[in-house]
């Protein structure tokens, strides 16, 4: 059967979730990147925690990026409509991951390496931060009344199956090449292959049609010339709790993969292609729990289900450094598995949430403005800070982050109106 023959809400589904797929692949496989090759190739010095530190730096200017690309892409997705500009952001994101992966080391380029690395880096952000909104917005402005969380978990969906198709490229390559060839050039293989993924969103993001309720909007009023300026004078509360709802989200996935593949691999001496496969693991219980907490949204509402998962990641921080710091592979997975599967919980409802705290004039601009803002809170920093807290405190001192971030979000969801049952208008 041909997807885009069937119902226009099923492909709507598929479209939001293949564009944010292959979008957070592209994204991912910088992060993986950086826990394993990216301080020796292109930063020179001779303590590897230096190269670690300043590599995990350059996976923080993504997400200072991101906010900017969502202001960008917000902006055009409010006044002109959310395919054009969803064609745009995954063609930044395409061109900047796949330059990565011809970029010449230190050794070749110099200090030149280094800064189009952070250029390329920022591009991501850029085409990223203007990517989730419009996906989010494609599955809530054509879902059914009362089912808004369902539509809206499909683009939730992408992020772990890009994720799986990360992990899995650079599981693959573990397989057939040995250390040396990896180093040399293997990395490389990922970020190329984006090529082909990208094409194959843009032909998705061609076939689609602009949603009805921003149709809608634009038919009975012109559209507005600034959104930025009318978000922040008129919407400056949803805008600050959206983002602060969304930092424990981020701050479970990226201590979870990224600074957790780091000191796995570099402290614990685990082997690379056995932790990956861990990682693998995990993420299924990010992908389960994501339709769950959709549904359980669609009946509770968003609120109830943020609270409880937000709690449950709160009380998670105390687990990291028994489990983590056990060396125990099977402890370590159930752990890895526990906060991404939390980090879907929190994370499903937020496809709905988000685009529910603001009207269609601006809701472009203002779910991808407090999405990508609560990034640079929960996220920019998470590895380099963990790797601080974990040289200067422990890993006790990186479980509380994880609580920190919890409780944050949880403040600003007890602060927030439900929005379950409200029209899209």
């Amino acid at each position: 059967m041909n997807i885009f023959s069937s119902q226009p809400t099923t492909r709507i589904a598929f479209a939001s979730f293949i564009g944010t797929a292959i979008e957070f692949y592209d994204f991912y496989i910088y992060g993986l990147a950086v826990a394993m090759v990216i301080g020796p190739l292109f930063f020179p010095h001779d303590d590897p925690a230096v190269q670690k530190l300043n590599a995990f730096l350059t996976f923080g200017i993504a997400f200072l990026a991101r906010p900017l690309g969502s202001l960008l892409f917000g902006h055009f997705g409010d006044r002109i409509g959310r395919k054009t500009t969803l064609v745009a952001s995954l063609l930044v994101m395409g061109i900047s991951t796949t330059l990565v992966g011809v970029l010449p080391g230190y050794e070749l380029a110099g200090w030149a390496a280094p800064a189009l690395l952070c250029l390329l880096r920022f591009g991501q952000g850029i085409g990223l931060g203007g990517e989730w909104g419009g996906a989010a917005l494609l599955a809530a402005e054509y879902a059914p009344q009362g089912k808004r969380g369902w539509f809206g978990m499909f683009p939730q969906l992408g992020p772990p199956v890009g994720f799986l198709l990360a992990v899995g490229s650079f599981l693959l390559l573990s397989q057939f090449l040995d250390d040396a060839q990896f180093r040399a050039w293997g990395w490389r293989v990922p970020f190329l292959a984006s090529a082909v993924l990208v094409m194959l969103g843009l032909y998705i993001r061609l076939k689609l049609t602009e949603t009805p309720v921003f149709a809608r909007a634009l038919a009975t009023q012109p559209p507005v010339k600034l959104p930025l300026a009318q978000l922040l004078s008129r919407h400056f509360v949803p805008l600050l709790l959206g983002a602060l709802s969304i930092v424990v989200c981020y701050a479970l996935f990226y201590i979870s993969t990224v600074f957790a593949l780091s000191y796995g691999v570099g402290t614990l001496h685990i082997p690379r292609p056995q932790f990956l496969l861990m990682l693998c693991v995990a993420v299924l219980f990010m992908a389960a729990a994501t339709p769950l907490a959709a549904i359980a949204g669609d009946r509770y509402g968003r609120r109830p289900v943020l609270l409880v998962a937000g709690s449950a990641a709160l009380l998670s921080g105390f687990l990291l450094a028994p489990m983590l710091g056990s060396g125990s592979p099977l402890q370590i997975t159930v752990f890895l598995s526990l906060e991404l599967f939390l980090m879907g919980a929190t994370y499903a409802p937020m496809g709905a949430l988000l685009p529910e705290l603001f009207p269609t004039r601006v809701r472009y601009t203002g779910a991808g403005a407090a999405y990508n803002l609560g990034g640079i809170l929960g996220a920019s920093l998470a590895p380099y800070l963990a790797q601080q807290l974990v040289l200067h405190g422990g890993l006790a001192w990186v479980g509380g982050y994880i609580s920190v971030a919890a409780a944050i979000s949880l403040l600003a969801v007890l602060l927030m109106r439900e929005t379950r049952d409200e029209a899209l208008a």
